[in-house]
């Protein structure tokens, strides 16, 4: 193996999920690269310590915990695009609406606490269970599912919402209670 031990190799191959996750996390594509950028920079540091078996949880664990550092350090002003990234962007007859949509929901995401968005964000996009996301956010199984109800209840009675609701609130289909 190189001299970085595969981390070369797992930061390629995780950036596209880490940059969509993070982009939930932040509601902003560039603010999501930096997000990355800064965690993977981290992770390179202690990359030799890190359990082979752990990494994607301690990866996950870390990207959280510099998302709420740099929430707490109030360093960046929370702007939201109105308009998905250009790599996601497909001109079919309904790209308006889900554009529309998309919006909607980041602005919703936006205003939740910034635990209650990461649970929200790992559990219904990256798919994680209840033990999975406590693992991640070093919390009870029971401070998650408080922050999921109260952060469904809050997407579910956000006035951006409530006027169209949203079809992304829903689980995955193969999501995993």
């Amino acid at each position: 193996m190189s001299e970085d031990d595969g981390f070369a190799e797992f930061a390629v191959a995780a950036w596209p999920r880490l940059v969509r996750t993070a982009q939930l996390l932040t509601g902003d594509f560039h603010e999501a690269e930096d997000l990355v950028q800064t965690t993977l920079a981290k992770v390179y540091g202690r990359w030799r310590r890190v359990p082979r078996g752990e990494i994607d949880l301690y990866v996950r664990r870390a990207l959280i915990n510099n998302n709420l550092s740099r929430i707490r350090r109030k360093r960046v002003v929370h702007l939201l695009t109105p308009v998905l990234p250009e790599s996601l962007r497909h001109t079919s007859a309904g790209h308006a609406e889900a554009v529309e949509d998309r919006t909607s929901l980041l602005a919703a995401l936006a205003d939740l606490t910034p635990r209650q968005r990461a649970v929200m964000v790992l559990r219904y996009w990256e798919d994680l269970t209840e033990l999975e996301i406590a693992s991640v956010l070093n919390c009870s199984i029971g401070t998650v599912k408080t922050h999921a109800r109260r952060g469904l209840a809050a997407l579910r009675a956000h006035p951006r919402l409530v006027a169209a609701p949203v079809p992304l609130l829903t689980a995955p289909s193969g999501a995993r209670r």
